[in-house]
């Protein structure tokens, strides 16, 4: 496919236009055209490179890519390390941050519940990137700790009453936790992201809805992996590679 094409698909697919971003979406480094063989990951490290020169990747599409805002724009030590080794070898790098996050069918929210049994009533009223939804029967919010460990593997850290009954519950993958406030006033009773910030546990103590840290990576793993089956059954050469990381 050309370079072209799979950006053009790409950012149709995941509607870029309607998000703004603290980074840019689509295509952030130009390499060889056409392309065939893709190797996807959570994050554009310097490890995902290295395994993409290995497969003879011609791009590599991620969540996290480069360029965020604010970031210091010098080109020096591991950016440095990261650009050389893709502009070496002439390997494009896509990158979708928010647009993956919100996609009805292959963002990180929707896959992540598939995966912990969730069923998503959909986004919150003006707000795309704070999901809402229902768990299979009502269970303590300690039961549904040790639930969403099992199936990501990788334990969660679970604050306020282990014991509240939950029913409705609102996510949001990776650095979410700004939306806790208003997944309570949406009436979740228990709220779920990847990240915790000091004030998220006076909130869940202080309001009675419990809140579950999962890990920023370990909750969007999903959406990239489901967008590197959408690429295959393009007819490319799509594969996930998950690269271990504890956060």
């Amino acid at each position: 496919m050309k370079r072209i094409d799979l950006q053009s698909c790409l950012d149709e697919l995941l509607v870029c236009a309607s998000f703004k971003d603290y980074c840019p979406n689509g295509l952030q480094v130009e390499g060889r055209d056409p392309i065939q063989r893709i190797l996807c990951g959570v994050t554009a490290s310097l490890a995902l490179i290295e395994e993409a020169i290995k497969c003879e990747a011609d791009a590599i599409v991620v969540h996290h890519g480069w360029f965020w805002r604010g970031d210091d724009p010098c080109v020096t030590g591991t950016r440095k390390a990261r650009l050389a080794k893709l502009l070496a070898h002439d390997i494009n790098l896509f990158a979708y941050h928010l647009p993956l996050d919100a996609h009805p069918v292959y963002g990180n929210n929707v896959q992540l519940a598939k995966v912990l049994g969730w069923q998503p009533t959909g986004p919150a009223r003006q707000e795309p990137l704070l999901m809402l939804g229902r768990v299979e029967h009502p269970i303590g919010a300690g039961e549904v700790a040790r639930s969403v460990a099992a199936r990501l593997a990788r334990e969660p850290l679970l604050v306020g009453d282990a014991s509240r009954k939950v029913s409705t519950v609102a996510w949001c993958t990776g650095g979410g936790q700004g939306f806790f406030e208003q997944a309570i006033d949406a009436g979740a009773d228990l709220f779920l992201s990847g990240e915790v910030s000091e004030k998220t546990v006076h909130l869940a103590r202080e309001s009675g809805v419990p809140f579950i840290a999962a890990g920023h990576h370990a909750t969007e793993r999903y959406g990239i992996q489901a967008l590197a089956g959408f690429l295959a059954e393009k007819g490319l050469e799509a594969a996930f590679l998950d690269l271990d990381n504890p956060v």
